[in-house]
């Protein structure tokens, strides 16, 4: 409302003044709490830095297992495609200085199946002529017209004269219908015309082995793959993985292009599992490796450790809480009997300061507020308004009614008063017999004739019968007097008598209204 505001809210220490000791058994309470919640709080940090460190310490530990799995499965790859490497170009050497028209067969085979048998990894050597025809390998039998011009490895050294090594796909051999790796390179005539594929093929089960042999969690996995993210070799081997793509996967996506080696946590898009990465990029040929360890097997043991210190600490806590409940269950006895001291008090207080009738303070309570409140005004530079109603004709509706029915009336008029007023600093009071007294602190003068007007209302509204009242139900009239204590010296009894000065002004002049200094002219 315009010009009202908002009071300060009264303070009332008579409680805690009544029994220091409930005010020391409260600061006991409070205390002991207060320790045990440290004790608690102090056990959660040091453990939750410890899980915390320990988590981190997890999570290192599998970076460095990563790394220097990939790093070992980086240079197995290598070494093994090296060597491949290093037999083909010197057989190429000595086939093309040779010329495949003069090529001694008996003699190649023979030198074939000497370096195929140093060399584990591989399935075999093999020598194509110019139209995809077998002309010698390691093999003692060749097949009945044999023929792999529609390999793609030989569809690429034929329409292409780079001369190095190429990695291709996996296949199935033709001979022992194994899976195999095939490392080509081109054969030429003097001239420099395509003449052959040189081919050797190196066993998938010779990394299948390779990998089995380490000792990493059931959902740890190991990739060999090409540049272009097609699948060569993978642990868990499954056949129908071999020759998938992981181009789209997070490494070849976001890390590869700019890192050529380094460890991801990545969800792999073979299985769909999370795991923790360490990736390599060969620096001689076309080849990654991955090798990655679950992130379930990473925490798995730190959330056992975890789970284990949570019960050792629960039963800490529990010991804990155990003594802080006998500790507070006497200190809850000590402050329930000050309590109900101090409820009793409570109770005989308000029976003092509250009208029986109406519910509202009666004039003992609007005598002690009504001190207070001036030296608050004072103190603070603030205005104190008090409104005086009296409900008019209401004698002659006791005597048309009856006193039953005028303490209903007085009942109903309490209720609509005390819900005008909602502020928690106002009182509204039974200054006697059907005369109510409401204090506004911080209240000026329009702020409480605006309360005033609308407790008129409110009282009209309730719309009780008065058959002796000119308009046919009950109403009220009220005085309003305001004033400011820190510019003018004002009693409380100064305040109560402009108040009722102005009621029976406004009774005088016909009643159902209000009147202040405002409406008086000067």
């Amino acid at each position: 409302m315009l010009g009202r505001k908002r009071p300060e809210p009264e303070v009332d220490n008579s409680d805690e003044a009544f029994s220091p000791q409930a005010a020391r058994a409260g600061a006991a309470l409070r205390l002991t709490v207060s320790f045990m919640l440290v004790v608690v709080v102090a056990f959660l940090a040091v453990e939750g830095w410890r899980t915390w460190r320990d988590y981190r310490a997890a999570f290192a530990a599998a970076h460095d297992s990563v790394t220097n799995l990939a790093r070992a499965t980086a240079q197995h790859a290598e070494d093994t495609i090296r060597q491949v490497d290093v037999v083909t170009a010197a057989l190429s050497e000595r086939v093309e200085g040779d010329g495949l028209q003069n090529i001694d067969i008996p003699r190649i085979h023979k030198l074939l199946v000497q370096q195929s048998a140093i060399m584990p990894q591989l399935h075999g050597l093999f020598i194509y002529g110019p139209d995809g025809q077998w002309l010698v390998t390691d093999k003692e039998v060749i097949p009945e017209m044999p023929n792999n011009a529609d390999r793609d490895y030989f569809q690429y050294h034929r329409t292409h004269e780079d001369r190095n090594v190429r990695i291709g796909e996996v296949i199935r051999s033709r001979s022992t219908n194994d899976l195999i790796i095939p490392i080509s390179r081109r054969l030429n005539n003097p001239d420099g015309s395509f003449a052959g594929v040189l081919l050797g093929t190196v066993k998938v089960s010779y990394f299948v082995d390779y990998y089995g042999d380490f000792k990493i969690d059931d959902k740890g996995a190991l990739v060999l793959a090409t540049r272009s993210g097609t699948i060569l070799v993978r642990r868990p081997f499954f056949a129908s993985v071999v020759g998938k793509s992981l181009v789209n996967s997070v490494i070849f996506k976001n890390f590869l292009p700019t890192s050529n080696q380094g460890v991801a946590e990545a969800r792999a898009v073979i299985d769909d599992t999370e795991r923790l990465y360490g990736y390599r990029a060969l620096t001689t040929y076309p080849l990654v490796v991955e090798a990655g360890l679950s992130r379930e097997s990473i925490i798995a043991p730190w959330r056992r450790d975890l789970f284990k210190t949570g019960l050792v600490l629960i039963f800490l806590i529990a010991i804990l809480v155990g003594f802080g409940l006998i500790v507070l269950s006497q200190l809850r006895y000590r402050m329930s009997m000050e309590k109900q001291i101090r409820s009793a008090h409570q109770t005989m207080r308000d029976m003092a300061l509250t009208d029986s009738l109406t519910g509202l303070g009666n004039r003992r309570r609007l005598d002690s507020a009504l001190a207070e409140a001036l030296r608050l005004a004072k103190r603070q530079g603030s205005s104190l308004a008090m409104i005086m109603l009296d409900v008019d004709y209401f004698k002659r509706f006791n005597d048309k009614y009856g006193h039953a029915a005028g303490d209903d009336c007085l009942r109903a008029i309490a209720v609509a008063v005390q819900k005008t007023i909602k502020r928690p600093g106002d009182l509204a009071v039974r200054y006697g017999g059907e005369e109510l007294t409401v204090l506004l602190p911080n209240t000026d003068n329009a702020g409480a004739a605006q309360v005033a007007q609308a407790i008129l209302e409110g009282i009209r509204a309730l719309g009780i019968e008065h058959g002796d009242h000119p308009l046919g139900l009950v109403t009220a009239s009220a005085g309003v007097a305001t004033c400011q204590p820190a510019i003018e010296d004002v009693t409380p009894a100064m305040l109560i008598k402009a108040a009722d000065a102005f009621l029976y002004l406004a009774k005088n002049t016909g009643r159902n209204r209000w009147c202040s200094a405002a409406t008086v002219p000067a």
